[in-house]
């Protein structure tokens, strides 16, 4: 793995986590505020594979346990395992159309929060799923894969960049 891809998925991590804990909250709707860490973990594992989306998925799970968190691993844990199943996608489909990415990005955010309402408060005895799908989950959903129109293209654009760097300097090697 390249020192330049290293640092921009640390960059995008920690900028997602910087505009979705600030920024982001400012632009809620009812609460609901875009979920850019999913974004950069679903896009990364889309783009690059398995490994890259775990690591990824890893290190955004863990800033959010950090900080806001009740239990350290808890989110590094959903967002590794989102990461890895995304990751596993990457040899089959393209990453250069948009829709396909878009589409697993609501689906792991979808994942992600039916997860969450099942060891948060399922297993707490709060049965009210309607209630919470309608005004936390699929809203979460629809304001992220809008965002998401908009950032995964820098996320594919960013490394892009990146590959055609790595192919140049290893044609000056051969």
């Amino acid at each position: 793995m390249n020192v330049r891809r290293v640092v921009a998925n640390f960059i995008f991590v920690l900028v997602s986590f910087i505009l979705q804990t600030t920024v982001f909250r400012t632009f809620d709707f009812g609460g609901i505020a875009p979920n850019l860490m999913m974004i950069v973990t679903a896009s990364h594992g889309f783009i690059k594979g398995d490994k890259t989306g775990l690591l990824t998925g890893f290190f955004s799970g863990l800033l959010i346990d950090i900080f806001f968190g009740t239990y350290i691993g808890f989110y590094a844990l959903i967002y590794m395992y989102i990461g890895f199943i995304v990751g596993k996608f990457h040899e089959i489909f393209f990453s250069q159309n948009i829709i396909i990415p878009i589409l697993f990005i609501s689906a792991s955010d979808f994942l992600y929060g039916f997860i969450c309402y099942v060891l948060m408060f399922l297993f707490r005895t709060k049965f009210d799923i309607g209630y919470y799908m309608l005004n936390v989950i699929i809203p979460e959903v629809v304001y992220t894969s809008i965002v998401s129109i908009l950032y995964y293209p820098v996320i594919l654009f960013v490394h892009t960049k990146i590959d055609k760097r790595e192919q140049r300097s290893a044609k000056k090697f051969v």
